[in-house]
């Protein structure tokens, strides 16, 4: 995205991040673009700054017409529940509706006509007493990366944990994918992991920090490049290796990264190479028969998102709780003991942990830092 920017366009930049409201950010960007040299160089900067600001002008709009209906009524937004929360995108007729069918108890019809529907669907996908909402956004067009109804599937994916992106294997879906991955990552969102991310947060006061590594580029050259923005106490985090232009997008747009499970219904041997090249874990279904191996489906979304399960024990019962504690991978004893109530991380005194599959078989003994795992089960002592 680097364009190299006159300062007066730097300067004009630094307004937008220093702006507190949407309606602020949208005239400071205004500003912004005026200022901004039109050439082959900055083509990507003012596409993104101007889906930008459409998204900010729905954002206005929804928070107005909440307002004009106390009991807030439809909208865009869909409040998280369950444990997890995926919004399901593709393209029209590509199978979002026949999965969600599949997988929940929606009464849900594919639309007669494509994009005909424009409000997000939630359905709640439960297996193994884990609770997944899935919300079905309007379908993706991908003829019209600038379409309204694009930056409501945005808006959802950027509120979610995660997505599934349901594709055809009779609908070319290597270009679907393809033209899908190009719209989220032209509008700030990475559907697979990139090669790095850079997330920069402003300070008040301890200069420029860098925690990551750098690639072709010195601390230097990154302090000087965010003086020219205005930027002289910030902590710039990097995962992978960044380059000088990476920090630059990122003075734009913290680029999000969303776990992204690909749904292939049939099979494309094409498809299925590419998204293992991109490392994005997929799925193959049969949607019209609705086979879908939903053990293994929850498997994906919680590695995909870094979770893990947690069944509970209390004292003195015979057996653990059905429904687990959905946690962060690496989660401790402490933390879990946290989350049930905080009396019971104060006054802790051990743990007894087993493996799910072998319980009651082998208990083991543990304290506040043990490092539980996916399908453990723990009973608290205090």
């Amino acid at each position: 995205m680097p364009a190299n920017l006159p300062a007066e366009a730097k300067a004009k930049w630094l307004k937008v991040m220093e702006a507190k409201t949407p309606e602020e950010k949208i005239r400071a960007m205004e500003e912004f673009l005026s200022s901004v040299p039109k050439h082959k160089g900055t083509e990507k900067l003012i596409k993104f700054v101007r889906r930008r600001m459409a998204e900010l002008r729905r954002e206005v709009e929804e928070r107005r017409a909440k307002e004009r209906n106390a009991r807030g009524g439809g909208g865009h937004y869909v409040k998280k529940d369950g444990d997890v929360q995926l919004v399901v995108v593709g393209p029209p007729n590509g199978g979002k509706t026949a999965l969600l069918k599949c997988l929940t108890s929606t009464p849900l019809e594919p639309d007669d006509v494509p994009f005909s529907t424009v409000e997000p669907v939630p359905a709640m996908f439960v297996e193994d007493n884990v609770y997944v909402q899935l919300v079905k956004a309007p379908s993706l067009v991908l003829g019209d990366p600038s379409s309204d109804i694009n930056s409501v599937a945005l808006a959802l994916a950027r509120n979610a944990d995660g997505l599934l992106l349901v594709l055809r294997a009779d609908m070319e879906p290597r270009k679907t994918l393809d033209a899908v991955i190009r719209l989220f990552d032209d509008a700030g969102v990475s559907i697979y992991r990139p090669r790095s991310m850079v997330r920069i947060e402003r300070r008040g006061l301890g200069g420029i920090q860098i925690v990551g590594r750098l690639k072709g580029a010195t601390f230097e050259d990154v302090k000087r490049l965010l003086h020219e923005y205005g930027i002289h106490h910030a902590a710039v985090y990097i995962e992978g290796e960044a380059t000088l232009d990476d920090v630059e997008d990122a003075v734009f747009s913290e680029h999000l990264y969303k776990p992204t499970i690909a749904v292939l219904s049939g099979r494309d041997e094409e498809t299925e190479a590419a998204l293992r090249d991109l490392g994005m874990p997929y799925l193959s279904v049969d949607l019209p028969r609705c086979e879908v191996d939903r053990g293994r489906l929850l498997s994906l979304i919680l590695r995909s998102l870094g979770l893990i399960r947690v069944f509970t024990k209390q004292i003195h019962s015979d057996g653990y709780t059905p429904k687990p504690l959905v946690v962060r991978e690496n989660s401790t004893v402490g933390d879990v003991a946290k989350l049930i109530h905080s009396s019971l991380y104060e006054n802790f005194k051990y743990a007894v942990v087993w493996r799910r599959d072998a319980y009651p078989k082998w208990p083991k003994r543990v304290g506040l830092e043990y490092r539980l795992k996916d399908n453990d089960v723990v009973e608290i002592h205090a």
